[in-house]
């Protein structure tokens, strides 16, 4: 058994997987803390995970919330652009503060959200650390497009080209963050980072993306890159009321931008005007974003709720509506339910691709949005059985994965661990 600490992006859509697989180690034998900044503590702790406050200074209670505020309203690469910010300034907080509180919490190993920079800490301090991926994957591969890009896996030299020219581009506008990086790098007497792929782990690469929904491409998959499948213990979800009389048997889509992107009235009206006169129920979750009040009576009258309790309205839902958030993504496909996605930023254009690749579902660009757009692309899937057969098909496929389970056994020998079930 280990002591093992983990790092991960401050946002409920890394926290949920996180704590998810953080909870399978535990109940394998292993110890696990998270550390994370004051507005993390409550959920990390109602998960059954220990906690390490950092940040106190940076981050106080509330400061997290006022930028999840300020990223609802972005999209596209103004989304981009704000997030390698957020990411700089935390990669200089935990730079500062990682080494103390790593060594006082006397650790044999480290698991690092890709989107967090702490495997630079585990180096310095001389510890293995595992690299979690909780989106796609980074893959240093040009048959793979960034998932920042709503690009096809095309396996021509014209689109691994473009695939290239991507990674470039990417790679310059997240220069800030690898500049104190590599300031801290110099400082402690490590080799800079040349390429982003540099700062995986050499032990393993472990992404909660199920290979069913990977991109099929020729070759073998890179080395020490893991599939494995959804990072969700239900019962980890905070409890949310729902009243569910109010739901009248109509084949019924879910909306959802999800906890961050979630600040567009104009999106959520186009989703309501788009299924108005429809024989359907759409229910819209805002996610905290908005407070229903201030939208109002929309048209159709959907249910409009501030929470939704995800996982039991994806039981019944004919159709999601979505921005294409990885755990939405995956979630809906658990439960064989096909998506019309609406990508707004980061790495929601390349899970709006895959789903299309997949064949699960219809993706509307953002910039191309319009009650119409959506409307057609709605009935496309009610008219079409193929999109709910293909959403079925990556069911069968993805329901019998225990995600944090396996994912806790590659953690386990790549660490070269036991756990509990093995110790005599």
């Amino acid at each position: 058994m280990a002591r093992l600490g983990a790092f991960c992006y401050p946002g409920t859509g890394h926290l949920n997987p996180m704590t998810a697989l953080a909870r399978s180690l535990q109940m394998r034998g292993h110890e696990v803390v998270l550390f994370g900044i004051a507005d993390t503590e409550a959920r990390v702790r109602a998960a059954g995970i220990e906690f390490h406050q950092i940040g106190a200074k940076d981050y106080p209670t509330g400061t997290l919330q006022k930028l999840d505020d300020r990223m609802a309203h972005l999209k596209g690469l103004a989304a981009f652009h704000f997030t390698v910010k957020r990411l700089s300034d935390t990669a200089r907080m935990i730079l500062r503060e990682g080494p103390e509180a790593v060594r006082s919490a006397k650790l044999d190993a480290l698991l690092v959200d890709e989107a967090e920079c702490a495997g630079t800490v585990a180096e310095h301090l001389g510890l293995p650390f595992i690299s979690i991926a909780l989106i796609p994957p980074m893959v240093p591969d040009d048959r793979f497009p960034p998932a920042w890009f709503g690009w096809g896996a095309g396996q021509d030299g014209l689109s691994r080209l473009r695939n290239r020219l991507g990674i470039r581009l990417l790679t310059r506008i997240a220069a800030p963050i690898f500049k104190e990086l590599d300031e801290k790098r110099s400082e402690w007497g490590l080799k800079p980072f040349l390429r982003p792929e540099d700062a995986l782990s050499p032990l393993a690469q472990i992404a909660q993306l199920p290979e069913a929904l990977e991109f099929e491409v020729r070759g073998p998959k890179p080395e020490g890159l893991h599939y494995t499948g959804p990072f969700v213990h239900a019962n980890q979800r905070p409890e949310v009321e729902f009243d569910w009389e109010r739901l009248d048997g109509r084949p019924l889509i879910y909306a959802s931008l999800g906890t961050l992107q979630n600040g567009s009235e104009f999106i959520f009206r186009t989703i309501a005007a788009a299924c108005a006169g429809l024989d359907v129920q759409v229910l819209i979750s805002l996610g905290g974003g908005l407070d229903p009040a201030r939208l109002g009576k929309l048209a159709g009258d959907p249910i409009l709720v501030r929470y939704a309790p995800q996982l039991e309205i994806l039981k019944r839902a004919a159709l999601v509506i979505t921005h294409g958030g990885i755990n939405t993504v995956l979630e809906s496909l658990a439960e064989g339910v096909p998506m019309v996605v609406v990508p707004l930023g980061n790495d929601q254009p390349g899970m709006a691709a895959r789903v299309k690749a997949r064949g699960a579902g219809v993706v509307v660009p953002r910039r191309r949005l319009s009650a119409g757009r959506l409307r057609r692309a709605v009935l496309q899937i009610l008219h079409h059985p193929s999109y709910r057969e293909a959403a079925l098909g990556l069911q069968r496929a993805i329901r019998p994965l225990d995600g944090p389970g396996r994912a806790a056994e590659l953690i386990e020998q790549a660490l070269e661990l036991r756990s509990a079930e093995h110790v005599a």
